[in-house]
Parts: structure tokens; C-alpha cells; sequence
């Protein structure tokens, strides 16, 4: 499965090349000398997750940024609010927004209304990054080519829990996530690997 234009910068960051549109996914800890960016998408306004000062080290005039209403508020841009179930298109990049929320604790509850996104690229490749969830019967129903998993556990799935949740889509290939920082470690992507009867792809994180 092609993915040499997903780049993955540690725990649940993501710049992925479009053909020249750059989009940023949860842009935390950037390295420095990062692309900037033309769509940045927040899934939920946690502080590893939506940081104003990494957003503005990759800022535009004319980015947009997109994220629930607690983020989407606090960006001083082009700001697009978002909810789940719903669709939405910037440009060439269309995606659509998948709820993201824990099941038995209560780090994310379903009530928040945070998301994942289902980002169709120009060329038809449809990338999932789920956000911070567990294995809910929203995200299994998700069709799409890459899914970037949670698999550190704790605030999120744990790894034989995204591996499972995995073979139950109908996608090709896994990149775990959120593991590295704060929770989890290589052994459980490794374990995702294990369990996931597809592709899986484990990054380094880049910078």
C-alpha cells in the first residue's frame, strides 16, 4: 500500500502530501522546518492534540483549520467547525467526520461530540485517523484504504484492541498511533501487527 506521503511526527501526528496540498492531522511537538500547511485537522481539543502553538508554526493566511467547536474557536483563521456525521470539502480534499469517544471510561465522552476523519485524497486513497477512541461500532463501520489506529492503551485502545477492531473494517492497511509519547510503546505496534491480518506499517516518527 503506497504511503510514502503520510508522515507521521509522533503520538497521533500526521502530515500527509496530496499532491501539493499539505494536511495536518493533530499537529503536535512539530520538528522544526515543517511544510506549511493548507487543511489542519483537529480531531479533539486535548492538549496533544490541538496545540495553538504548533498550528502556527505551520499556518498560512489561508489555511484552514477545521476541529470541534472548543477548537475551531480559538484559531485565529480561516476556521471550519465541525461535527460528527457529517460531510465536508476543502478544495480538492473532501473528508467526512466519524465520532471518536471511549467506551467504559471517560477520557473522551461520546457527549464532547469529538471526531475522527475519513479524508479522501485527490487520487482516491482514503485515509482514516480514527482520533482518540476506542473500538466503537461507528468505527468499525468505517470503508477506507490506511487506518491510523490508537494502540497505547489507557485513553484509547489498547493494541489487541486495534488490531481486532482492524480486522473487522474493511481497510488494507494500519499505521498504529499513539504510542511512543505519554503511553504505549514500539511492542505495541508490534502487537497490532500481530494481531491485524492486513498490512501493517509501522513509522518512525519523523524529525
Amino acid at each position: 500500500m503506497k504511503h510514502d506521503h503520510i508522515h507521521w511526527l509522533g503520538h497521533a501526528s500526521f502530515w500527509i502530501d496530496d499532491a501539493g496540498t499539505i494536511i495536518y492531522i493533530d499537529p503536535w511537538k512539530l520538528p522544526d522546518k515543517c511544510p506549511k500547511a493548507d487543511i489542519i485537522l483537529i480531531t479533539h481539543p486535548h492538549f496533544d492534540h490541538f496545540s495553538l502553538e504548533d498550528i502556527r508554526e505551520i499556518q498560512k493566511q489561508d489555511t484552514i483549520v477545521a476541529g470541534p467547536v472548543e477548537a475551531s474557536r480559538q484559531v485565529h483563521a480561516t476556521a471550519l467547525t465541525v461535527e460528527p456525521d457529517n460531510e465536508y470539502s476543502v478544495g480538492k480534499v473532501s473528508f467526512r467526520t466519524v465520532p471518536a469517544f471511549n467506551l467504559g471510561k471517560q477520557f473522551h465522552p461520546k457527549k464532547e461530540h469529538w471526531v475522527g476523519y475519513v479524508i479522501t485524497l485527490s487520487g482516491g486513497q482514503v485515509i482514516y485517523h480514527t482520533g482518540d477512541t476506542d473500538s466503537t461500532p461507528e468505527m468499525r463501520r468505517v470503508e477506507c484504504d490506511i487506518a491510523l489506529l490508537p494502540c497505547g492503551g489507557t485513553y484509547t485502545m489498547t493494541a489487541k484492541e486495534a488490531g481486532d477492531a482492524a480486522n473487522s473494517m474493511k481497510v488494507k492497511a494500519v499505521i498504529p498511533m499513539h504510542w511512543g509519547d505519554l503511553v504505549g510503546s514500539e511492542a505495541d505496534a508490534q502487537e497490532v501487527a500481530r494481531v491485524f491480518k492486513g498490512e501493517t506499517i509501522i513509522k518512525e516518527p519523523e524529525g
